[in-house]
């Protein structure tokens, strides 16, 4: 039975005339600016005449169960607020019905609301659309949402439940989208989602905490569409779905078995995408007769065998990703239909067992705008016609065995925004031409046979942020080219044959990170400019990363790409470089003393000057460098003492001072102890063993040997070191060399 609020004022009777005025009057006026004044007014239809025509206002009840409902929240944006007034079907997200002035829509999307649903909420009886997305409300599902009988779209997701899905929901027979999404909700999918309603279209229950096996009712839901059960531990095999669906996302789940073939949906298919699994089996060529797709995401799997020259697929296709599975065989020459009307933006093959030169038709594909072949055992030439593909924004021939120089047709390519070619075995020289690649943000070569100089006409290429050319043969000097690149992040060009004084504007770039001049012949001293350019170099946290020590104990690129497909024409890319905050000119010809500026750089986390010809004390600006996390100063001939405020740096994970020639006492009171092998090879350096004394930091001497230096060669040679604690020190750092190169693909679908 519904509760109505019926408020008549009467006149007084006479046996009451007492009362004072006054007092009836101010309760009056009270009443009149009261919320329950206001919906005894909507209720005795106290409304606007507009143009002859009544504007029913809001339901006296459905106002009271939405202020309870406000009053049980935290509003951080108070984007509520106005629920105060008097017109309730005005409300921010209410809509009532212009014939009962129930409310029949609520959207609170995004409004930073937090706390639990109180169940007054139910009391809204005539809803037919609840939206509580993109807040913080908690607690499990309400119970009572399964009375809301009228419910067509419900939508909680992007928010804190838990717990389980309520029975209850069960009762929704008229619901048409049931978003539950981004949640923590758990334990099984009820059996009972795929039957509930026969006007189910869109189901969304995707990043939560659900396992066990897709309910069988899913598989014959017959108005089912769409459905997304992404990222959570659902087990079993794909199973074949009996109805027409358009979307299936399946990724990031404990799925396994092979491909089904899709059948009922291979008019209606537009996204499938069973990324991160463990199916396993070779590619059925059925899939490619799902002719409505355009985008297949069957990459981090455990797919095997080659693909089959009918494995084709229509013009519509989008995106294709296999990458990280174990495919092998050659790529195939043949991937669409018709590759003059082919619509694909995006082509993933990376991180397989691929095999063979690249395919020539490749270049025929003239949409597209990412190509990964990355991590295969490709060889022969990059193809002289890549230059064709001019909207590629991305080229990845990474850790392949490609020879040959890179084509001077590349520059075709003019919107390229990242070329990675590092890790095969190119030869050549860098072109002059390149520098038409002005778009250019990302430039890795490293791990190949280039030689000569870089080009001065590199200038041209001014979006440069990083650049990778270590593991080369290049030599000359560095050239002011370089300085052109004003957007720098990260600077590589380690392990070439480069000679010459450091120049002086190497620590002008405002954006760098990480710079790694070590393994050349760089002589002269270091610089004493102007260090404090970077933010990234004097400000503790600025580059912070979260990398685990793997990553910062050298300063190789890590760089995560991501590629995001808006509807069917756009590609947008994306990187996030998570280096650590490094430099390094270790293994060079350097000499002089160590600017006691560059000690002062509060946000670099990796300093490594070892193998040079440095000399000097070591300054005491070094204790603030408060990000410090490994420093090498080793094989140099620094003296002195080591400044005690070494031992104030909590984040220091690796030091290393060995084979120099500091003075003094270590005390054992300090916390350098935990560093092995970090002084030895100190002649003159005791290092505190007991509270008695201390023993020499030197190592026994082999007769006749000492420090041998190789002027020719540049690094310091040692004759003397058979050292278990260095050698235990340098097994463990080489062991730590490492870097990753990870990439991640977010597939949006336009709905």
């Amino acid at each position: 039975m519904e509760e109505r609020w019926d408020f008549d004022i009467t006149v007084c009777k006479k046996s009451f005339v007492f009362w004072p005025l006054s007092f009836l009057l101010l309760f009056f006026l009270l009443f009149l600016s009261s919320p329950l004044a206001i919906f005894a007014v909507s209720l005795n239809n106290d409304s606007a005449n507009v143009g002859g025509e009544v504007e029913i206002g809001l339901d006296p009840q459905d106002g009271s169960a939405l202020l309870l409902f406000k009053s049980q929240l935290l509003e951080q944006s108070q984007s509520l607020s106005g629920w105060d007034g008097a017109v309730g079907c005005n409300w921010h997200g209410v809509t009532c019905s212009n014939q009962t002035g129930r409310v029949i829509a609520l959207n609170l999307t995004g409004l930073d609301l937090l706390g639990q649903v109180h169940p007054c909420l139910c009391n809204l009886t005539f809803l037919e659309t609840l939206s509580l997305s993109h807040n913080s409300f908690n607690d499990s599902v309400p119970f009572c949402f399964g009375g809301l009988s009228r419910l067509k779209n419900l939508d909680l997701s992007y928010n804190r439940f838990s717990g389980v899905v309520p029975s209850a929901l069960m009762e929704l027979h008229n619901l048409v989208q049931l978003d539950l999404s981004h949640n923590m909700l758990m334990g099984t999918i009820p059996f009972w989602i795929g039957n509930f309603s026969v006007k189910l279209e869109k189901l969304r229950l995707s990043f939560n905490n659900f396992n066990g096996e897709i309910p069988k009712s899913l598989f014959n839901s017959v108005a089912l569409r769409y459905l997304d059960l992404s990222h959570n531990y659902l087990l079993g095999s794909v199973g074949d779905f009996r109805q027409a669906l358009g979307h299936i996302n399946l990724e990031a789940n404990l799925l396994s078995g092979t491909l089904p073939c899709f059948s009922a949906s291979s008019a209606s298919l537009s996204v499938l995408n069973l990324a991160n699994n463990s199916i396993m089996g070779g590619l059925p060529t059925c899939i490619s007769a799902l002719r409505g797709l355009t985008e297949l995401n069957l990459s981090f799997n455990v797919l095997t065998y080659g693909i089959s020259p009918r494995f084709v697929f229509s013009e519509k296709l989008v995106v294709l990703d296999l990458s990280f599975n174990e495919l092998s065989g050659r790529l195939p020459s043949k991937i669409v239909e018709a590759s003059e009307k082919s619509r694909l933006l995006l082509l993933d093959l990376s991180h397989n067992h691929f095999s063979g030169n690249i395919p020539v038709t490749i270049t025929e594909l003239k949409s597209l705008q990412a190509l990964y072949l990355s991590n295969n055992l490709l060889s022969g030439e990059i193809p002289s016609r890549i230059g064709n593909l001019t909207y590629l924004q991305v080229i990845d021939f990474s850790h392949n065995i490609l020879s040959g120089s890179i084509p001077l047709n590349i520059v075709g390519c003019f919107q390229l925004l990242a070329l990675v070619l590092n890790n095969n075995n190119l030869s050549g020289e860098i072109q002059p031409e390149l520098d038409a690649l002005d778009s250019l943000k990302i430039l890795d070569i490293s791990g190949n046979q280039i030689s000569g100089e870089i080009p001065l006409t590199l200038a041209g290429c001014k979006s440069l942020e990083v650049v990778d050319f270590s593991y080369n043969n290049l030599s000359g000097y560095l050239n002011d080219a370089i300085t052109k690149w004003s957007n720098l992040r990260f600077l590589s060009l380690a392990r070439n044959k480069f000679s010459g004084a450091l120049p002086s504007w190497l620590f002008t770039f405002a954006a760098i990170r990480t710079m790694d001049l070590s393994g050349n012949k760089f002589s002269g001293y270091i610089v004493d400019g102007n260090f404090n350019v970077s933010e990234n170099f004097i400000s503790v946290g600025a580059g912070r990363t979260t990398t685990t020590i793997s990553s910062v104990t050298s300063p190789k690129l890590d760089i995560k790409y991501s590629i995001i497909v808006a509807g069917k024409t756009e590609l947008s890319f994306n990187y996030n470089l998570s280096t650590a905050v490094g430099l390094d000119l270790s293994d060079n010809q350097l000499h002089g003393q160590i600017p006691a500026s560059l000690f002062g750089l509060q946000g670099l986390e990796y300093l490594n000057l070892s193998h040079n010809f440095l000399d000097g004390q070591v300054s005491e600006n070094v204790g603030m460098m408060l990000s410090l996390r490994v420093l090498d100063l080793s094989h140099n001939s620094l003296a002195g003492q080591i400044p005690d405020n070494i031992s104030n740096l909590g984040n220091l994970t690796l030091l290393n001072l060995s084979y120099n020639f500091f003075s003094g006492i270590v005390p054992k009171e300090q916390t350098h102890w935990r560093f092995s092998g970090a002084f030895a090879g100190n002649p003159y350096l005791c290092v505190g063993f007991s509270d008695d004394g201390c023993t020499r930091g030197s190592l026994p001497e082999v007769p006749g040997k000492t420090f041998e230096r190789e002027m020719d060669e540049g690094p310091i040679s040692v004759w003397i070191f058979c050292v278990s604690a260095l050698v235990s020190f340098y097994s463990g750092l080489v062991a730590l060399f490492c870097s990753t190169r990870t990439r991640n693909y977010i597939l949006q679908t336009k709905i």
